[in-house]
């Protein structure tokens, strides 16, 4: 199972409509990704500003379809002028997790 966290800071004021992006997404996947095992997306309880993703994906394959989609595409366009700092990003091989 590969993953991916990214950390995501919108600039003040700018919440509503990175939640909303980011919500647009999980839509898409939804709809259009059977191979992404999960996808969730989470809003800082104490800061607004903050979101977070965490990405389940079957394969490279699934992941590459993702993070090519236009759905992703539209993401950035709407998320790049109200970004605050650089996304972070950590790709990784899972190694344990717990399914409910």
């Amino acid at each position: 199972m590969l993953t991916i966290t990214a950390i995501i800071r919108a600039k003040k004021g700018h919440e509503a409509t990175m939640r909303q992006a980011l919500l647009d997404v999980v839509e898409h996947v939804r709809a259009n990704e059977p191979s992404t095992v999960g996808y969730y997306v989470s809003q800082d309880a104490a800061d607004p500003c903050g979101f977070a993703t965490y990405e389940r994906y079957l394969d490279q394959a699934a992941m590459d379809r993702h993070n090519n989609s236009p759905a992703v595409a539209r993401f950035f366009e709407i998320a790049k002028p109200i970004l605050d700092g650089e996304v972070i990003l950590v790709s990784a091989n899972e190694i344990a997790s717990k399914r409910e």
